[in-house]
């Protein structure tokens, strides 16, 4: 009885699975509806240097709601054929057979995501504040993720 009650509780893992996919799905409607607004916004003020960094910080800060659209995606993927079912089609390289699989692809995007928060500051800094010592923590754990994806053993797939 334990081991059927064991058995049937991977089906919990749904919750986090149906969580984490309409999270992405709220934050891709949200990027499209900020991307729209953006568009908008961008034909009803004049063409200046000011202007053109705004556009360039909104643009940033869509593609950050996609790219963390894609971390939710992937969490919901991957826990899905962790624990439901592994037979989902999907692209050879977002496959998912183990839980470290799964942490690399997470690792990856949140380094990409990193970044990119790191550029929009950039874009936004008008030399008021120190943005050195913002700098210095992203890079030190992007540094601390590179590491811990170079530092994971490839192990061979097996059949």
């Amino acid at each position: 009885m334990l081991h059927r009650i064991l058995a049937r509780s991977r089906y919990l893992m749904l919750i986090a699975v149906f969580g984490s996919f309409t999270a992405s799905v709220t934050l891709l409607i949200y990027g499209a509806l900020e991307t729209v607004i953006t568009i908008g916004y961008t034909a009803t003020v004049p063409v200046s240097s000011k202007n053109s960094k705004q556009l360039i910080l909104s643009c940033i800060e869509v593609v950050d709601l996609f790219l963390l659209a894609t971390v939710f995606y992937i969490t919901a993927l991957g826990l899905y054929e962790l624990f439901i079912d592994e037979r989902i089609k999907v692209p050879i390289w977002l496959e998912i057979h183990t839980i470290d699989d799964l942490k690399t692809k997470l690792t990856s995007v949140i380094v990409v995501v990193l970044s990119v928060l790191f550029l929009s500051e950039v874009v936004r800094w008008s030399g008021g504040t120190n943005i050195l010592p913002l700098g210095a923590g992203i890079a030190l754990v992007i540094a601390a993720l590179t590491y811990f994806l170079s530092s994971q053993v490839k192990k061979p797939k097996s059949d």
